[in-house]
């Protein structure tokens, strides 16, 4: 009886993932041993459309790869460790970074800056050198600085290929979806907030207009909605007391974002996520890196969706979002470049 329970969980787990044509679909972890890497790891390893996972971190990846190797799901699993990057990075088609230090009680994602930095620049040149054609999903905080990171590391190889780079920023989009169904005792799965700009604090920018359950929030309610979407991971840091950060959230998010990532690889179309990538939209106001809605497509960036028409408070909002970008992207671009 037990063990039929459990056949029925991991299928119901399974078909949380939207599916799509099979293929071959080879998808690394970098930082696969961290808070956000295993809870991932996991998720990806129910998730159908993944044949494959390497699972990458300095230390104690392979205990995780053996771990979930035992879920009864058909997609293979190795871990890795040190210097066996090499073997982690090649043929692999899906590169997903959560590698870094995590956040602390009175940290901001800036503070986190110094260390990430390094180790994504590092992960970059790998990545470079061993799976150059890959699809990368950017988690590593401060994602609107590790974005641009990755990017200039990329063009210093002479591989860069902006429609292949992505900052996951799909938690914002979960969180928003999750907090506005609370306030109208809606099922959150039915509700779909666009949210633009960064991935942190006022660079994050909730479009509640656009959400037809979001129009009429207002006043003090729509205020503490807009703080609570752009100041979510500040809420866990305090409630976990210093023992950790956003990581299984975050670890849902971007197994979230990977299942569409290949959804729309493998020529499903209309597959639409945020992301934070190379855009157009304010690259005149000096900010280059933008999240928005994303059309996904086998080249990787499709299409990328304008913002549209915002109301008075969502525009200050995003006249407030910008300034605080455009410093993030070039403190990024500045770490690869400086003397």
């Amino acid at each position: 009886m037990f063990s039929r329970q459990v056949a029925r969980s991991s299928s119901a787990l399974a078909r949380g993932f939207a599916s799509s044509a099979r293929s071959n679909r080879k998808v690394a972890v970098l930082g696969a041993a961290g808070g956000i890497g295993q809870p991932m790891s996991l998720l990806l390893k129910t998730d159908p459309l993944v044949t494959g996972l390497s699972l990458y971190d300095i230390r104690g990846a392979p205990g995780v790869a053996a771990d979930i190797s035992h879920v009864n799901t058909h997609s293979e699993v190795k871990g890795y460790e040190k210097d066996d990057i090499k073997a982690a990075l090649t043929g692999a088609e899906v590169v997903i970074i959560p590698a870094g230090v995590p956040r602390k009680p009175g940290m901001t994602r800036d503070d986190l800056f110094n260390t990430n930095a390094s180790i994504v620049r590092d992960l970059a040149e790998a990545c470079a050198e061993y799976c150059p054609k890959a699809y990368i999903g950017i988690i590593s905080n401060p994602v609107n600085s590790t974005v641009p990171i990755f990017a200039e590391v990329y063009k210093k190889k002479g591989v860069f290929d902006p429609k292949r780079l992505f900052g996951v920023t799909t938690l914002d989009v979960v969180r928003s979806s999750r907090f506005l169904g609370e306030i109208k005792g809606a099922d959150p799965k039915d509700i779909k907030v666009t949210v633009v700009g960064g991935h942190s604090g006022a660079t994050i920018v909730p479009i509640l207009s656009h959400t037809a359950q979001g129009k009429d929030v207002s006043g003090e309610t729509y205020k503490n909605l807009v703080h609570r979407i752009q100041f979510g991971g500040d809420e866990v840091v305090k409630a976990k007391a210093g023992t950790g950060s956003a990581t299984l959230s975050m670890g849902f998010a971007g197994a979230r974002f990977t299942n569409s990532l290949i959804r729309a690889l493998n020529g499903e179309s209309g597959v639409v996520e945020p992301t934070f990538v190379k855009s157009p939209l304010y690259e005149s106001e000096g900010v280059e890196y933008f999240a928005s809605n994303v059309e996904l497509g086998p080249e990787g960036v499709k299409k990328i969706n304008p913002v549209g028409e915002l109301t008075a408070e969502e525009q200050e909002l995003l006249k407030a979002c910008l300034p605080d970008l455009a410093k993030n992207i070039k403190k990024g671009v500045e770490f690869v470049n400086k003397a």
